[in-house]
Order: structure tokens, then sequence, then C-alpha cells
């Protein structure tokens, strides 16, 4: 849900474009590549990537912001920027670790990585297990050492290769939760619909009634199968990506209270301040305030990561 140009005139829009070479949909490569990319820091500046960003941190320490969110960053510490997330590499100037970076649709399609790329309410920033993470980096070397193996010698087998090491990154990377990103209930079955008609239909769709009389479901049914997969009912879920979206626009876009409010599908912006303020505690015009200032614009030096 992007403004009429198609986007949020204070982020820089990143479209995934691969250094020159095979396009396998993955890249792998490291903060000294980022920083060598991006002399003039222009990483520090708000961007909202098409694409996925997994980041390892191996040493160092620094600071990211994901969605008005500050994270610290040091050893262990795992970042997933999901498409649409904007997100800013605020500190990375003493940080070493891996990055990847992959498009849609990489993943194999019906496996639990997938099912786990799809979530846009994960976390963006987690420390990984003791345990979990010397295996986390042996992954993470292996899908190196595959892509530059492929970028020198393609080969038909490259891309599916690259594909289920990617995938047993992400499962090796995903926090343990009491509910496993693989799970395959039937209520999961009904969440992931519901979240993907969210996702699309947000900005027009404002009642679970409408989402669940198009999947075919009872209001009941979404509801429990959401609070099982997300540990919120379903109109909670849907007004957090309302909400999501509508702080985007208020702190990177000029558009006024009730223009934004139009773009999210609400008729009458004094309906949509209501929505805002019942889920801030202020008023839209007071959170852009206290957020627009702190998110300058600065454009990295290629359409990839930075």
């Amino acid at each position: 849900m992007l403004v009429e140009n198609g986007q949020l005139p204070g982020v820089r829009q990143l479209r995934y474009a691969p250094a020159p070479g095979p396009d396998f949909g993955v890249e792998v490569l490291g903060f000294d590549a980022l920083r060598r990319m991006d002399p003039d820091r222009r990483r520090a500046g708000p961007q909202r990537p098409d694409f996925h960003v997994l980041a390892l941190i191996r040493s160092g320490r620094g600071r990211h912001t994901a969605d008005f969110v500050d994270h610290p960053l040091c050893e262990r510490t795992v970042v997933w920027i999901r498409p649409g997330v904007v997100h800013r590499w605020t500190d990375v100037d003493r940080v070493d670790g891996s990055l990847v970076l992959f498009e849609q649709g990489v993943l194999p399609a019906s496996g639990p990585a997938a099912r786990a790329a799809a979530d846009v309410f994960a976390p963006a920033t987690w420390r990984a297990g003791e345990d979990a993470w010397p295996l986390c980096l042996t992954a993470a070397d292996h899908l190196g050492r595959e892509h530059a193996a492929a970028l020198a010698d393609p080969r038909p087998a490259s891309a599916p290769i690259l594909a289920h090491l990617l995938a047993a990154l992400v499962l090796r990377m995903v926090p343990e939760t009491g509910s496993a990103p693989g799970s395959d209930g039937p209520e999961h079955e009904v969440f992931r619909r519901f979240r993907a008609a969210v996702e699309q239909s947000f900005a027009t769709w404002h009642h679970v009634a409408d989402y669940a009389g198009t999947l075919g479901y009872t209001p009941r049914t979404l509801t429990r199968a959401t609070r099982a997969a997300a540990g919120v009912g379903a109109k909670q879920f849907l007004d957090q990506r309302i909400l999501l979206e509508a702080k985007r626009l208020l702190a990177h876009t000029d558009l006024s209270v009730a223009r934004c409010a139009q773009r999210l599908g609400f008729d009458d912006p004094a309906n949509f301040t209501t929505f805002f303020q019942r889920q801030t505690g202020m008023p839209p015009s007071r959170w852009r305030d206290g957020h627009s200032g702190r998110h300058a614009l600065s454009s990295p030096p290629r359409g990839e990561e930075g």
C-alpha cells in the first residue's frame, strides 16, 4: 500500500537488483561489502526493500531500526527484514556478519521456511541461542560458498541447491516457539489464508466479516485460528496491519491526515483519527510530530540492500 506515485517519498524504495552475473534470486554478502558499496553512509537512511534481508551478526556492536523500533546489534543477533518493512542500518560501522538478500518466491512454496517468511508480524530482530548459533553460522557459510560457486560456474542445479540451503538457514535461524513454523493443522491453514487476504486488502476491508465471507469461514473461525497462530484475535491482527501502514504514511510522506485516511480506506477522516487514537493513545497529527523528523531520506548506492 503506497502513495500515488507508488512510493513513500521519504523512503528509498529498493528493488531486487543483484550484482552482475547469474541471477538466482538470492545473493550473499557481508557488512564489509555493504560499507564498501556505501562510503557516504546512505544505508542509515530509511529504505523499504521489495525483497527479504537476513543478517547474522558475528561480531561487533551497532543499531538497527525497523518500523519505528530501535534494536541493538551484537554477536548472535539475527535480523530479518521482510518486503515492505521500512528500516535503517542506523549504525553498522563496527559490525561484521553475513547478509543474505533474496526475492519472494525463492523458498520452496510448500515448505515451512516459506511460511515463516510470510509472517508479516514476526520479529525483525532477535538473539539466537548459544547452542543454535554455530549451526546458524555453518548454514550461512555453506550458502555463501554455494552462491560463490554458482556465480563462478552456473549449473542447472544451482538455483534449487541455493533455494534449499536458504530454507535450511531460515529454519535454523527462526526462534523456537510453542508453535513451529511448519505446523500444518487446519487452524494454521485458515490463518495463512486470512493473513494473505489481509495483506492484499487491509486498505479496503476493515471488518473481519468481509474476510470471513470471501474466504468461506465464519468470523469466529478466523478469530480462533488467528489467536492460535498469532496470539491475538482476527480483529486485532487486522487493526495492527492497518495501524502499521498508517504510521508509515504519517512518518514518511507529506500527505495530510485526511489523505492518509483516504489511502487506508477510511471514508471519514474523523473515523481514522478515532481509530489511530484508540490504537496509540494519541491523534495521528501528534504522533507524526514525534516521528516524521527522525527518518530523513538517505539513498543507498544501488538497487540491492544498502
